[in-house]
């Protein structure tokens, strides 16, 4: 199952990449209703997947890496759906909203630098936070309401925090850690299971010498 290419998990992650270019041509168009309700059915896709994965036993590392490729395009499709369709609120939000990609960037940038790839954690912060953006984002476009979406930002920043903190702890790049506690303890894991190859090396290295030792005790003997 790991193996597959298509499934339904990554078909509704490839679903949100394609959208994004459709998302980007409302926008341009200043069609604020149709753009709002394509990013719903974007959104509703993102809840999906990971259900579905999980349901069908269908989780996968390329389908973490097509959750998180839709994610950063996705919301960078809402930043300039907003610098295009909502030009006022934009300049409005831009401090909160350079706050949040300046944060987001960091643990996405250290991943790369480390590991070669984005980072895949999908923490249960990251769920939440997620999971509050799309009524938050809502909510200022539609009710012109600021304080939800900028709490939301706010939150964002704890979690490219904690994407830093597991980052730095983990030996190799991991998919779906829940908490910096976990990655702390995968990172002790790691560490002991190489002491316990070392200590195994060290062990053969050991036996290996005594006997070319008694190899030539016996050769001095004859």
């Amino acid at each position: 199952m790991k193996n597959r290419l298509i499934t339904v998990p990554n078909l509704l992650s490839g679903l949100r990449i394609v959208l994004v270019p459709v998302l980007l041509a409302l926008a341009w168009q200043q069609m604020q209703i149709a753009f709002l309700a394509v990013l719903a059915v974007s959104l509703l896709s993102d809840a999906l997947d990971g259900y579905f994965a999980r349901l069908l036993h269908q989780e996968s590392d390329l389908g973490a890496k097509l959750d998180s490729w839709g994610d950063l395009l996705t919301y960078g499709a809402m930043i300039a759906g907003l610098y295009l369709a909502w030009p006022q609120v934009f300049d409005r939000e831009r401090w909160f909203l350079a706050l949040g990609v300046g944060f987001y960037l960091l643990p996405t940038s250290l991943s790369v630098l480390k590991f070669g790839e984005l980072p895949s954690y999908h923490t249960w912060s990251a769920k939440l936070a997620a999971l509050l953006l799309a009524p938050a984002y809502y909510l200022l476009t539609l009710l012109d309401m600021s304080l939800p979406f900028r709490a939301v930002i706010v939150l964002h920043v704890w979690v490219a925090l904690e994407g830093v903190l597991i980052v730095l702890m983990l030996r190799r790049n991991q998919y779906n850690v829940p908490t910096f506690i976990h990655a702390r303890n995968l990172s002790r894991r790691a560490r002991a299971s190489l002491q316990q190859q070392s200590e195994k090396l060290r062990v053969q290295r050991d036996k290996m010498r005594q006997r070319r030792a008694q190899r030539q005790d016996k050769r001095r003997g004859r």
